[in-house]
């Protein structure tokens, strides 16, 4: 199932920056380019930086000049993984283009790639909640109040992968038909965000 196989390459990539754990790390990516898990690593890598980058800027002592440039990386960071969700919906897009649509065929809330996102982020979540069950300084409040939300997080994670993998099932049936809208972030943009329109010229 894709979900199970994207699940893995997540992991795989929230283990390796865990190695040194470090929002300024050099990135590699082990996969080849061509291959769609070039893309779902790279996509999971940038949301891992962006959950410790997140980390940083809550901070209440960091220098606001600091904060400043971590928000700006933050910004990119948020463009990036905009582009990995649409860069992975064109695979999807490419690998069921042949697909004989039913003319009864809807269309879904949110393209795969998207879901996949949410898969991403969820990754980061059971990884972070298992650190804090694992915790040896913590009070035992604190291990069964988050032994409890890992429960629930394992949960979310089996129902989304099963609505994932039945989406792809129901488009490679001609049941569900893809349509990306490419996202049109309007604060990026020096045509659309009047405070960057007044700084031109």
């Amino acid at each position: 199932m894709f979900s199970s196989f994207a699940f893995e390459i997540f992991q795989k990539s929230i283990d390796t920056y865990h190695v040194k754990d470090d929002v300024y790390q050099e990135f590699e990516n082990p996969y080849p380019k061509d291959k769609v898990e070039h893309l779902l690593y790279r996509k999971n890598w940038i949301d891992t930086v962006q959950w410790h980058y997140e980390d940083i800027i809550r901070d209440p002592n960091i220098n606001p000049t600091d904060a400043l440039v971590l928000k700006r990386k933050i910004d990119a960071s948020n463009q990036d993984r905009t582009d990995l969700v649409e860069y992975i919906d064109s695979y999807f897009l490419d690998k069921y283009k042949n697909v004989e649509v039913s003319s009864n065929a809807t269309i879904n809330t949110e393209s795969p790639a998207w879901a996949i996102d949410r898969l991403s982020i969820l990754a980061l979540k059971v990884y972070h909640m298992q650190e804090e069950v694992d915790r040896t300084d913590a009070p035992a409040e604190h291990i069964e109040k988050c032994s409890k939300k890992l429960a629930v997080l394992l949960e979310q994670k089996k129902d989304l992968s099963a609505a994932i993998d039945q989406l792809l099932e129901d488009i490679k049936a001609g049941n569900k038909y893809m349509k990306v809208y490419k996202q049109m972030k309007m604060y990026n943009d020096d045509e659309l965000n009047p405070v960057l329109r007044g700084q031109k010229g």
